[in-house]
């Protein structure tokens, strides 16, 4: 029964094979988010606002190490055209992770208190040992994950995606009385899931017998590049994404933080599970579109998709956060609410940008990538300083929403003419995407003049529903 239950389903798949790389991982991905999703309004009962800046600070900080520990080497594992060439990127990569997490170690053993204390979170400093454990566990899982991508094994990818959604939200319920170490705990063990699942057929594979030291310097010289530019432009870019929870804990309160992680990561779900998925297939098939001439096509289409997708439910959240928010995490997260209708102009654009931005590793343009990245890391810290000076984390909020809005700006302005794209077409999709999210909200806006809860409720399910049906049109094969 279950083996015709899965022939049926890859019936159901897209025949393009992009388009069924994207079905798969959304389709994995998005299960995984939707368990979050149905959890989360639990979990903030269990937990308050400091358990979750709390792990916020911590996720902040594994980020900015995980995002260097292979020196982002393992993105160059999918571009070789020889296996065994990628197998020497992907042990190279894995020895970095592992240096990475010896560093990490020795650091949080000398120095886990002053740590803390600088980030304005003495009591994380007990549990900075789970740091260089994150490193390790993250990096390796990481490595893998491109294998797979260059093998195009994407339902391997999603079915570790749920894996690790399952693992975290157990453990978060299994030890919510421990507070914030349950939250910690979680969070380490959930990005773990998965690993071996993802390195059994890498290391059974033909290119991994083929590793050798010879194999692993030469790599290392052939994509220079990844560490010299990339590196900078990851760490800039993930410092710049996690700079806002370790910020908001050191000038205002662990609370603040909680209040922005929790706000940040139901607003980043979309970009999560259909952003990164479509980033993921469109890495893995552009090598190949750049050498036959067909990136140009395929950066259109996708630009088109993520602006028509995006953009409704950001509307959405502009005129309801606070409604939404107070309603599915209680009315002690309302503030979260007022956040979300601020970020929700940065992540849109965000959304649309990070997706395409693989143009530069595929070009081999990363430069032109790390001075983005600069500049919209730049932009966030103005932001967040100015909104510090003026002692309101709302205006620092708004103000760093506004900066991450311009700098993907940039972004979007700067991609096409490395594909060939005409700068009209992002104004095209944008004036079909602005006209359908003004129709969209159109009941949800009648609602509010009427001012009734029912109406409300009413407004928003009509604005779902039409939300629904424009999907069921845009989400056609991207190609």
């Amino acid at each position: 029964m279950i083996t015709q239950a899965k022939t049926h389903l890859r019936r159901l798949l897209p025949k393009n094979a992009f388009a069924r790389g994207v079905s798969v991982l959304v389709g994995g991905t998005a299960g995984a988010q939707l368990l979050t999703i149905l959890a989360a309004p639990l979990l903030t009962r269990l937990y308050g606002p400091e358990d979750f800046g709390l792990v916020a600070v911590y996720g902040s900080l594994l980020a900015l190490i995980g995002v260097i520990s292979s020196l982002r080497y393992e993105l160059a594992i999918p571009l070789p055209e020889d296996d065994g060439e990628a197998a020497n990127v992907a042990a190279l990569s894995l020895i970095l992770v592992g240096i990475m997490t010896l560093l990490t170690g020795v650091l949080v053993l000398l120095l886990q208190q002053p740590i803390a204390e600088v980030l304005g979170v003495p009591q994380l400093a007990p549990y900075l040992w789970l740091l260089p454990v994150g490193v390790l566990l993250g990096g390796a899982y990481n490595v893998f994950n491109y294998w797979s991508v260059r093998t195009k094994r994407f339902s391997t990818i999603a079915e570790t995606k749920i894996r690790q959604s399952l693992t975290s939200i157990a453990i978060q319920f299994a030890a919510f009385k421990l507070g914030g170490l349950g939250l910690l705990l979680a969070q380490v063990a959930g990005q773990s899931v998965g690993t071996t699942r993802l390195a059994r057929p890498a290391l059974a594979s033909a290119g991994f017998k083929q590793v050798s030291w010879q194999g692993i310097v030469t790599a290392a010289g052939r994509y220079r590049r990844f560490p010299a530019f990339t590196t900078w432009s990851g760490l800039v870019n993930t410092a710049g994404q996690q700079l806002p929870p370790v910020m908001f804990a050191a000038f205002f309160t662990v609370a603040a933080a909680g209040l922005y992680a929790l706000t940040h990561r139901i607003l980043m779900l979309p970009a999560t599970f259909l952003g990164q998925a479509i980033g993921t297939v469109f890495f893995s098939h552009a090598a190949d579109a750049k050498r036959d001439g067909t990136i140009g096509i395929m950066y259109r289409h996708l630009q088109d998709k993520l602006v028509q997708i995006g953009l409704p439910p950001a509307a959405i959240i502009m005129v309801s956060g606070p409604f939404l928010f107070s309603i599915v995490f209680g009315d002690e997260w309302r503030v979260a609410g007022e956040f979300a209708q601020w970020l929700a102009v940065g992540i849109f654009a965000g959304f649309v940008a990070s997706p395409l931005s693989q143009v530069f590793t595929v070009t081999e343009k990363q430069e032109v990538g790390l001075i983005l990245q600069i500049i919209l890391f730049l932009l966030r810290l103005a932001g967040i300083a100015i909104g510090a000076w003026t002692s309101s984390i709302e205006i620092t909020v708004a103000l760093f929403s506004l900066a991450s809005l311009f700098g993907y700006t940039l972004y979007l302005y700067m991609m096409p003419k490395y594909v060939g794209v005409a700068l009209s077409e992002l104004f095209r999709s944008l004036q079909k995407a602005t006209l359908f999210s003004a129709l969209v909200i159109l009941p949800l806006l009648i609602s509010y003049i009427v001012d009734s809860n029912m109406s409300i409720y009413f407004g928003l399910l009509l604005t779902l529903l039409a939300m629904l049906a424009r999907y069921w049109v845009v989400a056609k094969p991207v190609i």
